[in-house]
């Protein structure tokens, strides 16, 4: 076994990291030597193909160099519109001195976790499996076989003192790493075992017990009072009660499963819970009341304060969700949202071609949300006339203390307003987003993911559905059309990702996943049903059969993650948890029943049911973890009542 203080020392620092705000410049090594990084088409690995560390993306070569040297893997893994990322960088991997020890002593392999989320997945599992507290930049040891030894997050350069204890830093972790591999690699191979066994009983949690849970409505019932039980009282959305402390994510699973819930039985109390939540985040912070679409995450209980990277997949389930509300409810404010985030969309995040980006960076000018917020001579100067001017402090909350990093504001919008009012707010936004783009932009993460277009091409064709929007639902159509051009094989299958590495022109790389096909797939079938188009429907379904000949288990039900196009790792996953995006299995089931209930094939209606059933037991254990599974087990068990 690792020796107890290596483990105790990666885990302090672990911690340390979250009491520790870094700020820094941006890194100056854009002529440097470039290492092994060069030739791929990720903008964040790009990002780091200048690093005085010796990066190599992952693949055989990188574990055949470790194994050939007698050395352990150093495992970075994180993503482009990531703040910790970037300071680790800035801070650590900008560093001559640890860059040093890493090339001397490790392999070192640097993941974009949206390109390879396989391998992100097996070893952020084995982060949790070791006790620790996930996130990113994922930082992992491993040995040449690729089987995890331990791991943290992000870690500073050099050891701190907090709270009157001395904290190592990545060199001093680096180091004892090091100390323990030369003194006793027998523990490290012994420790990577363990962790290795200890890793695939967790991604592998209760799937031989199928057949020993019955899906029934007992399992929606304890999931529908476990959100209840979750449900902050004072500022809406969903977290640990009493106190409700730490971050809180928009969550759509949760939402679309309380919106179907509060639709089959009408009630009241459970669309409260969701109007309220879309009501206290339209508001809030996390929205951008000037630019439109939604941040990342609210920092804190009240939506006040977000994490400002935009991503792709939160906007796109996003839109199905307020169009859901909105259909239910018209209500001006959902109507707002709806059409605001489409544009945001449309300006920032979509390619020429109608293709659609991955995310914008937290960071500006290495400063986290510096295009966002505001002081109060910036407004003012922005908003010349003093009645506008008293109107935008009024409603978007500027007045008071700051709330934002003790000399800023995050404009809010939770003061009444007339409809009047609300017109004129609406005509001085272009003045301030015209300000704002002159400021340091966030940096545009440029690649195209398959599985997050698919869900963007959902979101619009129902944001255009919901309001009777044609635009958008062209603008749903047009992706679907230049997707489908650029990331379908000649096989029939899918890839992954669609980028350009420089130098070179856009092409299609990596295989695709179980989501690439289940989430397009869904934006299909939800395309079908704002237009009545048939080839969208003939389209959804070569996909879904494609899908069915790469991931499905034809033993014990379900999918896997990967097809056998893919790498190989020490396990071969079955996706089932509804994180910021849906599980590729809950995506299936409800594609299934969906295309089912198009088509008339009852066989699809049985491979959903076969999941669903294959997935209770972890359903009955976590009810709230698998809400997708949840929903397309209320879809089945009324169509079983009709």
């Amino acid at each position: 076994m690792v020796e107890g203080r290596l483990v105790r020392i990666i885990c302090l620092m672990t911690i340390a990291c979250l009491v520790q705000h870094a700020t820094a410049d941006p890194p100056e090594n854009q002529n440097a030597k470039s290492n092994h990084l060069a030739g791929e088409s990720s903008p964040y690995l790009l990002q780091h193909a200048h690093n005085p560390v010796d990066w190599h993306p992952w693949g055989p070569e990188a574990f055949a160099k470790a194994k050939a040297e007698g050395k352990l893997v150093f495992l970075s893994s994180g993503y482009h519109a990531c703040h910790w990322c970037h300071v680790m960088e800035r801070e650590s991997f900008e560093n001559a001195k640890i860059a040093a020890i890493l090339n001397q002593h490790f392999v070192c392999i640097k993941v974009d976790r949206e390109e390879r989320p396989d391998v992100d997945h097996v070893y952020m599992t084995a982060l949790l499996v070791m006790g620790q507290d996930g996130g990113w930049p994922l930082s992992m040891f491993l040995t040449a076989e690729g089987k995890p030894i331990a791991g943290g997050t992000y870690w500073p350069p050099e050891d701190r003192e907090i709270g009157g204890e001395t904290l190592p830093g990545f060199a001093t972790i680096l180091q004892a790493v090091i100390n323990v591999n030369a003194k006793s690699p027998e523990n490290i191979e012994q420790t990577a075992t363990l962790r290795s066994q200890q890793t695939r009983r967790a991604l592998q949690l209760n799937l031989g017990l199928q057949g020993k849970v019955d899906a029934n409505r007992e399992l929606i019932d304890a999931a529908v009072t476990q959100l209840t039980e979750m449900f902050d009282p004072l500022h809406s959305g969903f977290g640990r009660a009493p106190e409700f402390r730490g971050p809180k994510f928009p969550n759509p699973a949760y939402l679309q499963l309380l919106q179907a819930e509060a639709a089959r039985n009408d009630s009241a109390q459970l669309q409260s819970l969701v109007d309220s939540t879309l009501e206290s985040m339209a508001q809030g912070g996390i929205y951008d009341q000037v630019g439109g679409g939604f941040h990342r995450y609210s920092t804190e209980r009240t939506w006040t304060v977000p994490h400002f990277e935009k991503m792709l997949y939160d906007n796109a389930q996003l839109l199905e969700v307020y169009a859901a509300a909105y259909r239910r409810n018209p209500r001006p404010l959902y109507r707002r949202v709806l059409e605001e985030t489409a544009e945001f969309v449309a300006r920032e995040l979509t390619s020429a071609d109608g293709l659609f980006y991955t995310a914008l960076d937290a960071d500006s000018a290495g400063i986290e949300g510096r295009s966002y917020v505001w002081n109060e001579g910036e407004l003012a100067a922005a908003i010349t006339r003093p009645e506008d001017l008293a109107l935008a402090q009024h409603a978007w909350g500027v007045s008071g203390s700051t709330n934002f990093e003790d000399e800023t504001w995050i404009l809010t919008a939770r003061q009444p307003v007339s409809d009047a009012e609300q017109t004129r707010l609406q005509e001085l936004k272009p003045k301030l987003l015209a300000v704002r783009k002159q400021r340091p932009q966030p940096n545009l993460d440029s690649k195209v993911l398959t599985s997050w277009n698919g869900l963007m091409i959902a979101g619009l064709a129902a944001a255009g559905q919901a309001l009777d929007d044609r635009k958008l639902v062209e603008r749903a159509a047009q992706g679907a059309d230049r997707l489908l051009t650029a990331v379908k094989s000649d096989a029939g299958g899918l890839f992954h990702v669609y980028a350009a590495a420089p130098g070179e022109s856009a092409r299609a790389r990596l295989p695709g996943y179980l989501d690439d096909y289940t989430h397009i797939v869904h934006g299909l079938l939800t395309l079908h049903d704002a237009t009545q188009d048939q080839r969208w429907l003939t389209t959804a379904l070569e996909l879904n059969n494609a899908m069915l000949e790469r991931f499905h288990d034809a033993d014990q039900g379900g999918f896997y993650f990967t097809s056998e196009e893919h790498d190989t790792l020490f396990i071969r996953m079955k996706d089932q948890h509804d994180g910021v995006q849906p599980s590729g299995n809950s995506q299936a089931v409800l594609n299934l029943l969906r295309l089912s209930a198009k088509t008339g094939e009852e066989r699809y209606r049985m491979l959903a049911r076969q999941t669903i059933q294959l997935f209770a037991p972890t359903i009955a254990q976590q009810p709230t973890g698998l809400c997708g599974l949840l929903r397309g087990l209320l879809i089945d068990l009324e169509s079983r009542s009709k």
